[in-house]
């Protein structure tokens, strides 16, 4: 068994005890192409991989717009008051952070072990949703540059 097999199986396996659907899958999904020998579409699953996952992201979360479930004047209002800008701030805030711990994990890949575990202590401990490594690394992005500048 290759260190690669092993690493996708730890992080299979780390996945399902973090009751994390989406890391235990991918983790699955690139074991099956190592078991076919599919390696060579791992560089469009690099390139590409992200964008296919977001566009499904943001089509999920436009759904309820596009059922007509939200009224336009409803989004309107929103905007409004202090929760809608609240929100409209944090949703900034939360992308910015989200890019910031995209381009941490591009620069090192090696952080998303523990990022794994740390969601899984999140989960079990803490009561949290593993909802994905982006926000997470953003979150160590910015830890990462607090403790730079403390330095």
């Amino acid at each position: 068994m290759s260190s690669a097999t092993g690493l996708m199986l730890l992080i299979l396996l780390l996945g399902i005890l973090g009751k994390s659907n989406v890391i235990a899958a991918a983790a699955g999904i690139l074991l099956v192409l190592q078991f076919f020998s599919l390696q060579s579409l791992y560089p469009v699953l690099e390139r590409r991989g992200l964008e296919v996952g977001l566009v499904f992201l943001v089509i999920s979360v436009l759904v309820p717009f596009a059922a007509g479930r939200v009224p336009g004047g409803e989004i309107v209002r929103s905007f409004l008051t202090v929760p809608g800008i609240i929100a409209l701030v944090s949703g900034a805030l939360a992308t910015h952070m989200n890019g910031q711990g995209l381009d941490l994990l591009q620069r090192v890949p090696s952080l998303m072990i523990g990022l794994v575990v740390g969601s899984i202590i999140g989960v079990i401990f803490f009561g949290g949703i593993p909802v994905g490594p982006l926000m997470a690394g953003g979150i160590a992005a910015l830890l990462l540059a607090l403790y730079g500048l403390l330095r």
